[in-house]
């Protein structure tokens, strides 16, 4: 395991980060989670290969993940990066038990610190814009509580750029503390955070988890269209009979199945698992001039662990990442297009190709 660094910081975090939102078994058979025993094992696989970053939230398996985190954290609490979230609704019945306003944050910091039996959290994400509270009333409260020491770094998951870009340069111009890092969906089958978010947390020097790397465990070739009700009339439930995840019955269809079958032939070529082409896969963009890139895994089971630590093992060669490249590339749309390398010679003549431009991205 290597390490980054997170963000424009000085923190350090393993090249991996471990999810947590499997730890308990609190939210049933449509999001099961694995029991404690279960739990610690994965947690032990990841540690013993070096990882120190841990990802969990206020809301996983109902508190359960972030109990059985700081357990498993509490013997060496300081060698851990320690991330949890807060944000999302933890009372439906109560308006100010959700979102992203100071009354909430600190409620929710106070309760995880107290599941997590820890004084401070490393870095706190805000798990979701919530669309009404200020930039600037969220920007103060987040830096208020850096300063009283009970949260050290922050971030921001699942949230437009330019809301992430505004609320950095506010904090840059108050002399507050800005996101070091952000948390998106990214995965060979959903890679439109090419578009405006990457290129935003390159620029501005931003750290990236990615959840869902494996693409809902579709990428894992765990679904195929034998195993799964081609739900003909378009319902989902059909879908959700089989696979019991609804964000995983959204990804199962004729496009995502084609890419899965890729990533399952380079696995076979070169005696791999698919699990390990995929996260290798967004391993690797870091090196592809989008930034600091973190796959978030998680588990249910040791072997599932064990199987997605195996990717630091190996890489995928420029051929094999030029075939999966070809295979998912999306459109970028306007303006991304209009600006491509095909076009900059209307721009800047044919002197283009002459200038070595270290500060463009994504071309």
């Amino acid at each position: 395991m290597r390490y980054k660094l997170f963000g424009k910081s000085g923190l350090r975090v393993s090249e991996l980060c471990l999810g947590a939102m499997t730890f308990g078994q609190d939210w049933g058979s449509m999001l099961a989670g694995a029991p404690k025993e279960s739990a610690k094992k994965i947690f032990d696989s990841f540690v013993n290969t070096g990882g120190n970053f841990i990802d969990t939230a206020n809301i996983y398996q109902n508190g359960t993940s972030e109990k059985y985190v700081g357990e498993f954290i509490a013997t060496d609490r300081k060698k851990f990066v320690l991330a949890t979230k807060y944000t999302m609704s933890t009372d439906p019945d109560d308006p100010n038990a959700s979102g992203s306003h100071r009354k909430n944050l600190v409620q929710s910091v106070d309760a995880s610190l107290k599941r997590l039996n820890t004084s401070y959290i490393d870095l706190l994400w805000i798990h979701v814009w919530d669309l009404m509270t200020p930039i600037e009333e969220v920007m103060r409260a987040l830096d208020d509580l850096i300063r009283s020491g009970k949260i050290l770094y922050v971030g921001i998951s699942d949230t437009p750029a330019w809301i992430v870009s505004q609320a950095n340069s506010i904090a840059d111009l108050r002399s507050w503390s800005p996101f070091i890092g952000i948390q998106i969906m990214y995965s060979l089958i959903e890679r439109t955070p090419e578009r405006e978010l990457l290129p935003m947390a390159h620029a501005l020097d931003i750290g990236v988890t990615a959840w869902s790397p494996l693409g809902a465990g579709v990428l894992s070739g765990k679904y195929n269209k034998q195993s799964v009700s081609n739900d003909d009339k378009g319902k989902l439930q059909n879908r959700l009979d089989v696979v019991g995840n609804p964000m995983t019955a959204i990804f199962l269809n004729e496009r995502n199945f084609s890419i899965a079958k890729e990533v399952q032939e380079i696995a076979r070529e070169i005696d791999r698992t698919a699990s390990q082409v995929a996260l290798n896969w967004v391993r690797q963009q870091n090196k592809q001039n989008k930034g600091v890139i973190i796959p978030i895994i998680g588990a249910k089971t040791e072997a599932q662990i064990s199987d997605n630590l195996g990717c630091l093992d190996f890489e995928l060669t420029p051929g094999q990442l030029k075939r999966l490249d070809d295979k998912t590339k999306i459109q970028l749309g306007f303006p991304h297009d209009f600006m491509s390398k095909d076009n900059l010679t209307f721009l800047f003549g044919k002197s283009f190709s002459l200038i070595d431009n270290h500060r463009i991205i994504g071309l």
